[in-house]
């Protein structure tokens, strides 16, 4: 397989989304899929699913944020998720470290990568989960138990 890289038309925030619809306009995005729950609306500097469903024809919620803990069974509600809506996606949480690590998670099992070259991709780009051990920890566990399911474009 050819390096991999988080595919183009999969984007995942960097830090709180001020403004939902310019987002998605400046990133050129016709689907959104948003990980936090309606809690985060009432925070200051929070976003609601309502303003993504206007920001975008296309979204999904699949709610991942603390004090929810990242397991198998979110990261097949993300997969679902992914797999409905159109690209190019956003993909946000409140500050961009899930968002990234779903966004690494599908992308190397769509790709048939290994959970070594998708880290490596991510740290060279940066990918906010990076920084957290629990997180990269789910990528690579989520990726082991679902390859089987999920079926990638390339063979082992």
């Amino acid at each position: 397989m050819a390096e991999f890289q988080l595919p183009a038309d999969l984007k995942y925030n960097r830090g709180p989304v001020q403004d939902p619809c310019a987002y998605a306009k400046e990133s050129g995005s016709s689907s959104w899929l948003c990980l936090v729950g309606e809690e985060f609306a009432s925070m200051p500097g929070g976003m609601s699913y309502a303003q993504v469903q206007q920001a975008v024809p296309h979204s999904a919620c699949v709610v991942s944020d603390p004090p929810r803990v990242l397991n198998l069974d979110l990261a097949r509600q993300h997969v679902e998720a992914l797999e409905m809506l159109p690209r190019p996606t956003l993909i946000s949480c409140r500050s961009g470290p899930r968002a990234s690590a779903v966004a690494y998670m599908y992308a190397g099992l769509k790709l048939g990568a290994k959970y070594e070259e998708v880290l490596a991709a991510a740290e060279h780009d940066n990918a906010p989960f990076c920084a957290s051990t629990e997180y990269k920890e789910w990528v690579r566990s989520s990726m082991e138990s679902l390859q089987d399911e999920i079926g990638g474009t390339t063979s082992p």
